[in-house]
């Protein structure tokens, strides 16, 4: 395990190595064109393909260096680390409050997501960015413990105008909320009445906040206390086809609304 540690900690200690690396690992490169590819001087470059040809893990053919068998699987199994590295330090704000216990996907399919926080400045942030989102929506499936004023009032808007198809299933209590307010209560009967929304009522609290807008997951994360602290958005086709199996088990176990009964 030792041995294995140092020559990861060979690695880590230069980010032109692991260049060299994965760019060997793909097609064979003279010195000039790995010079090219990462900005190494041709010195440091001499150094490294040295260090690489003693652990076998590249060859040479005449001026065209390549990785070997052995050079493909180290280059892979860092370019992996890296990918991990990179997504955990992306989540690491947010972590302590991602329902991690009730995501069927593996995290590291957020690579490549947007987390967007509140600050001082923007503290709707989140919010805004899923309204923003909504507002040139054609097919919206929320499933909820939460139905804002602002997702309330775009959502309505595009549905009565022909514009969107609404399917949402929220909580007992996001829907009551609703109710108690006269306008807002307003909003949402005409929403519920629309030809191309539907509206669903779920008995039980729904510990998560999915919003699928178009082929996109929005994922609204809060705290302990109900503060919203980040949104988290992917095209990722695991999480969005974990976001539709979700959306469709809380569907399938709600009611429909029935504005009278509101």
């Amino acid at each position: 395990m030792e041995s294995a540690l140092a020559e990861i900690e060979f690695l880590a200690l230069s980010s032109n190595r692991v260049m060299v690396l994965e760019s060997l690992a793909e097609e064979p490169h003279t010195r000039s064109e790995l010079a090219d590819a990462t900005g190494a001087s041709q010195p440091t470059l001499g150094r490294i393909l040295r260090d690489f040809e003693e652990r076998r893990w590249i060859s040479r053919t005449g001026r065209e260096y390549a990785a070997t068998a052995t050079g493909r699987l180290v280059a892979d199994g860092v370019t992996d680390l890296l990918a991990i590295m990179e997504t955990e330090s992306k989540l690491r704000p947010v972590m302590e409050w991602l329902p991690a216990d009730v995501m069927g996907f593996d995290l590291g399919r957020l690579r490549d997501a947007t987390i967007t926080v509140p600050s001082r400045t923007r503290p709707s942030a989140p919010v805004k960015r899923v309204n923003e989102a909504l507002e040139h929506a054609e097919e919206v499936r929320v499933c909820s413990h939460a139905f804002n004023e602002g997702t309330l009032k775009t959502v309505r808007e595009r549905v009565v105008a022909g514009r969107q198809r609404f399917n949402g299933v929220f909580s007992r209590a996001a829907i009551d909320a609703l109710a108690e307010d006269d306008v807002l209560r307003v909003r949402l009967c005409e929403l519920a009445t629309a030809e191309s929304a539907t509206i669903r009522r779920h008995p039980e609290e729904i510990p998560i906040a999915i919003t699928i807008v178009d082929g996109r997951v929005y994922l609204l994360v809060r705290d302990d206390d109900g503060v919203l602290q980040a949104a988290i958005d992917t095209d990722d086709p695991e999480v969005l086809s974990w976001a539709r199996s979700v959306h469709e088990e809380y569907w399938n176990a709600a009611t429909p609304l029935e504005p009278d009964a509101l």
